[in-house]
């Protein structure tokens, strides 16, 4: 509990900060994967938005089904690396929050 008008002005901008701080860290989240073979490499966003997608020579070899199963294996697991550090950046802040 707060007691004075200049303690919660206080409290308040901490939270807004922090708020700040984590959407400045979920925003710089770049999660990158490569297949297996080399073929895909595909970078995500903190949103899971592909953002970079380079393809090697190794693509050459894949039959079309191949290369899509390829293609959406290795841009569904940058996402989840994305999601996971997302996820432990709230995480974080939200227990923060619970003790302050």
């Amino acid at each position: 509990m707060v007691e004075t008008m200049d303690e919660l002005i206080a409290r308040v901008q901490k939270q807004m900060y922090r708020l700040r701080d984590l959407n400045d860290a979920t925003a710089g989240i770049l999660a990158t994967e490569t297949s297996p073979d080399g073929a895909v490499t595909a970078s995500v966003d903190g949103n899971g938005a592909l953002v970079g997608l380079s393809l090697g020579g190794a693509i050459a070899k894949l039959s079309p089904a191949d290369f899509e199963k390829t293609l959406v294996d290795t841009a569904q697991a940058a996402a989840y690396r994305a999601f996971a550090e997302r996820a432990e950046l709230v995480t974080a802040y939200n227990e923060e929050s619970a003790v302050t």
